[in-house]
């Protein structure tokens, strides 16, 4: 699946800097989503940031933090590395950090949501 709208010029998208460890997933230089909920999270983080609701170095910071944190931990998993995964946990951590939504909300909504039955994917 691609992302609608902008696309990837070098290495950032409409200059939101995508080097480094927060680097998201690219497949001949296009951005790669498994799965839908993948494209409408980062174009959510995109939005949000173009809204004015924090600026998108801040997101990044939290990313690579995120990543960071997962990879000292990683031993101790039994999960593997999933990219959007820790995207959605970092978008997550900078809304809750924001007062733009409480933590709590998000989790629950994504339980509901995961929960629903197949073939709904929005």
């Amino acid at each position: 699946m691609e992302l609608d709208g902008p696309q990837l010029d070098g290495r950032e998208l409409d200059g939101m800097e995508l080097d480094g460890p927060a680097a998201p997933p690219l497949i001949n230089g296009e951005l790669a989503f498994d799965e839908p909920w993948q494209g409408r999270i980062f174009s959510i983080a995109q939005a949000l940031s173009a809204q004015g609701c924090y600026e998108w170095d801040e997101f990044r910071d939290y990313l690579i933090r995120d990543i960071r944190t997962w990879e000292d931990n990683a031993d101790g998993l039994n999960t593997t590395y999933a990219y959007y995964d820790r995207f959605l946990a970092a978008l997550t951590a900078l809304l809750s950090a924001k007062g733009l939504c409480r933590a709590g909300e998000l989790g629950a909504r994504s339980v509901a949501l995961a929960n629903r039955p197949h073939g709904h994917d929005h």
